[in-house]
């Protein structure tokens, strides 16, 4: 059995055999464990809550709306099926003309129209997943590497690397100043890389963070900026959350600095964009790259051929868009929204003398959870994230998958359910943390499940709740979990 496995590895390639897409990670196995298990309000009620999903559904009903009221937009309507064949049939990978129009005017509108984009170099991909792919393969050969700080979104494992062949090298940020990034971090892991003979071809940074929820300021900004340009290495921008940062200090864009720095290189510079986060769009998968060089812009245009947003999607979206009433409505109303979720759940973990990294943006906060360990360790962090898989029944993702240098520390999505899931959700962290500090007990003794349950019960106005329907995670193709 064992020499026909061989052999069939054998007549396979290193990518279809290998475990370079990192689907062993923690952050994978929770979508597995929430995959096996779903929380439903009433077919469900004690299973597994998805928190571990980055998705905007809170203004759902302003896109509901707007879609009944422009009937048109969708070519698949009464309305709109005079323009089919038109949007049907090859459209140049260059993208419809008014969709990359309406998505320059987006990307400025929720940039506070500090700067604007140019049509032309909005080069379109499947989601971020295929941009940061294909800025790799535009930026950097096999074997070199990008610097990245942690902690960072696990996928970028898998986005960088999986078929570039392209390193990360991890910059150290840890918990002292809120895990900001410093000019010591950078030149430690710059040298690193050096010693180890990797070439770095350049810096890829996430602002607003994922995980953090945190912002950028200015400064710093600046400070990468001068980096890059003394090392003559790129930039690359990660800008998803941009339309997230719910309070101050407001979202500044590396595009906004470039413009005040003349003395900059533009051509090393580039920004990663989508719509799956701002506008709460994953599965219309409309990622974006958008690059100051010339010939970054031409090479990735042609690669956007492995990766176009369909053309009936493009249509959608660029009436969408090209609606500012609407935009700003939604801009304004989503921040609202989230700003009020933060707030309970900050507010509510408060209570039971649980942290949380100050944050004011993103779709999740990075909950701190370090005092609940043993000793700060990598094992003892995964047994506590096994505990609240298994038995509190909450997919949170341990720091760990992100590469987080400090033991306990969690990041927890709370932008992708309904109210009554959020009540759910927070109750069963808050009941886990007071059972937590209590006195050990022996297991068949231990009560706090039961508490929630009761507690659950007796709270619960979940009959008229509607969910969306389950499906099976786009990350995890697997749908068993090694939990």
């Amino acid at each position: 059995m064992e020499s026909k496995t061989s052999e069939r590895k054998q007549l396979l390639s290193k990518i279809a055999t290998g475990n370079g897409h990192g689907e062993d990670s923690p952050y994978f196995d929770g979508w597995k464990a929430y995959d096996k298990d779903p929380f439903h309000p009433t077919n469900n009620p004690y299973g597994v809550i998805q928190m571990g999903l980055a998705e905007n559904q809170l203004c759902f009903d302003l896109i509901k709306d707007w879609v009944l009221n422009n009937p048109k937009a969708s070519i698949c309507t009464i309305e709109g099926v005079d323009e089919f064949k038109e949007i049907a049939i090859f459209q140049d990978y260059h993208g419809l003309p008014e969709f990359r129009q309406a998505i320059a005017n987006f990307m400025g509108k929720v940039r506070g129209n500090k700067v604007k984009f140019d049509p032309d170099r909005i080069v379109m991909s499947g989601g971020a997943t295929g941009a940061h792919e294909m800025i790799a393969f535009c930026l950097a050969d096999p074997g070199e590497a990008f610097l990245v700080p942690v902690p960072y979104y696990p996928g970028f494992d898998r986005d960088l690397r999986w078929r570039t062949g392209v390193q990360v090298v991890p910059v150290h940020c840890d918990s002292s100043n809120d895990f900001k990034i410093t000019r010591t971090a950078l030149e430690d892991a710059y040298e690193r890389a050096k010693e180890a003979n990797i070439k770095v071809k350049g810096l890829l940074i996430t602002n607003p963070s994922n995980p953090l929820g945190t912002i950028i300021d200015r400064e710093t900004l600046k400070g990468l900026l001068s980096f890059i340009n003394e090392k003559s290495i790129h930039l690359v921008c990660d800008e998803i959350y941009a339309a997230t940062v719910f309070s101050q200090p407001g979202f500044v864009s590396i595009s906004e600095v470039l413009e005040e720095d003349p003395e900059c290189n533009r051509g090393l510079i580039h920004v990663v964009y989508s719509l799956s986060k701002d506008m709460g769009f994953p599965g219309f998968r409309v990622g974006i790259v958008y690059s100051y060089n010339d010939a970054v812009v031409s090479c990735a245009r042609k690669m956007s051929s492995f990766g176009l947003v369909s053309s009936q999607t493009q249509h959608l979206v660029a009436s969408m868009l090209s609606d500012d009433q609407f935009v700003d409505k939604f801009i304004a109303e989503s921040k609202k929204r989230l700003a009020a979720r933060y707030k309970v759940f900050t507010q509510g973990l408060e209570e039971v003398k649980i942290g949380c990294l100050n944050s004011n943006a993103g779709l999740f906060f990075w909950m701190d959870l370090r005092h609940l360990l043993k000793e700060p360790t990598d094992a003892e962090e995964m047994a506590l994230w096994r505990i609240i898989i298994k038995e509190v029944k909450l997919n949170v993702s341990p720091g760990s998958s992100f590469h987080c240098p400090e033991p306990g520390w969690f990041r927890v999505c709370f932008a992708n359910m309904d109210n009554e899931t959020m009540e759910i959700a927070l109750q069963r962290i808050r009941s886990f943390v007071v059972q937590a500090k209590k006195p050990k007990v022996p297991a068949k003794e231990k009560c706090w499940h039961g508490n929630l349950r009761l507690s659950f019960k007796a709270s619960r106005r979940l009959e008229d709740a509607i969910m969306a329907p389950h499906s099976m995670s786009p990350h995890s193709p697997i749908p068993q979990s090694p939990l």
